[in-house]
Formats: structure tokens, C-alpha cells, sequence
């Protein structure tokens, strides 16, 4: 069974954080539309969101056991998990090492249905955008950009917290980084 990590989850340090995955494979899943969005009150930030829509995400397969998927699920609180069809998937099998995506796997994706958007007192937090670069510029930097221009709602309130980071599942984030990420958010922020 596998987890669509499409945010944080694709930093391997944060997820580390929360489990152990196995084989871990970048995709594009048909079918979805990722934006920032207001979990509820308890955030202090607004992390990404996914539903259901006419759109295209990137991110990566997490090979799971039912053991590490309870543990995702209290990291995930807030949203509720759907299945994804594996035809929806589009595998990049120059990644993949040597892992074929069978038509019948189990993929789940965690969803939030009506999120709010950001707000001053729930923004957008760079701690938590730097994770999910970070995570992205493990596979390139094609991903990365491919992560920025199919994500909606970079106008959204955002704050500059990588003195104080407000993100508890920073990690992985090297100050090399920094470059890297300002450059890539310099086309949406």
C-alpha cells in the first residue's frame, strides 16, 4: 500500500519524523488540485491542501504497512484519507527504482473538503514551504518548479518564520537551501 505524499511528506527527513516508508517513487496524479488552505483554528499555519478537481499534483509514493499508516494518520490530523485510483498515476520510472506501479496497488491521499484559505492569523509559513521544497529539490529541480506552478494560492497571506520556524515537522532543510527555494518562490511571491 502506498500514501500520495504531496507537501511536507515529500521531504524524507520531515516524514522520518512521523515513520518509516519503504520504496518512495515521484509521480504525477491526474485528477486533483493542490492549494494552500486553512485546516481549522488549531494551525498556526496553512499547509497544503488536495481535493478532488481538474488538475494535475506532483509528488511521491510512500510505501507503507497498516502499522505506519495509523502513525500518518495522527500526523495528518485534520484531514481524512481517500483512495486514489493507480491509473490516475503517472510514474516516473527513471526514478522509480525499478518499481513497476501495479494497476489494482492501494494509494491513499489525505484530503480536506472545504478548507479555508489563509489568513494573517493562519498563513502560509516559510518554515513549512521550505520543508516541502527541500523535499521536492530531492528529486530536481523540474519538480520543484513543476510543485510551484501547480499549487494555488501563493497570494495568500505569508510569513517569514526560518529565524523561529513555526513548522514542527522542519527537517531536512539545509541553509544551502535558502538560495535554491528564494529563487524558485521568486516567480509567485
Amino acid at each position: 500500500m502506498y500514501i500520495f505524499g504531496y507537501g511536507s511528506l515529500m521531504n524524507s527527513a520531515s516524514r522520518r519524523l512521523t515513520g518509516q516508508t519503504g520504496t518512495t517513487i515521484p509521480v504525477n496524479v491526474r485528477g486533483l488540485v493542490r492549494y494552500w488552505g486553512k485546516i481549522d483554528d488549531s494551525y498556526v499555519l496553512s499547509p497544503l491542501v488536495v481535493n478532488e478537481g481538474e488538475g494535475q499534483v506532483n509528488g511521491v509514493l510512500l510505501k507503507i504497512d497498516e502499522h505506519t499508516l495509523e502513525d500518518f494518520d495522527r500526523r495528518e490530523r485534520g484531514y481524512h484519507r481517500i483512495k486514489i485510483n493507480a491509473l490516475q498515476v503517472e510514474v516516473d520510472y527513471s526514478r522509480a527504482n525499478g518499481t513497476i506501479l501495479k494497476d489494482d496497488a492501494v494509494i491513499w491521499v489525505y484530503v480536506k473538503n472545504e478548507p479555508e484559505p489563509p489568513c494573517t492569523l493562519s498563513p502560509i509559513m516559510q518554515s513549512y514551504v521550505d520543508t516541502v521544497l527541500a523535499g521536492c529539490l530531492e528529486v530536481s529541480e523540474s519538480f520543484a518548479e513543476n510543485f510551484i506552478e501547480n499549487t494555488v494560492g501563493w497570494n495568500f497571506p505569508f510569513e517569514n518564520d526560518r529565524d523561529a520556524p513555526k513548522y514542527g515537522n522542519v527537517a531536512g532543510v539545509e541553509p544551502e537551501h535558502h538560495t535554491a527555494i528564494d529563487s524558485l518562490l521568486a516567480t509567485v511571491r
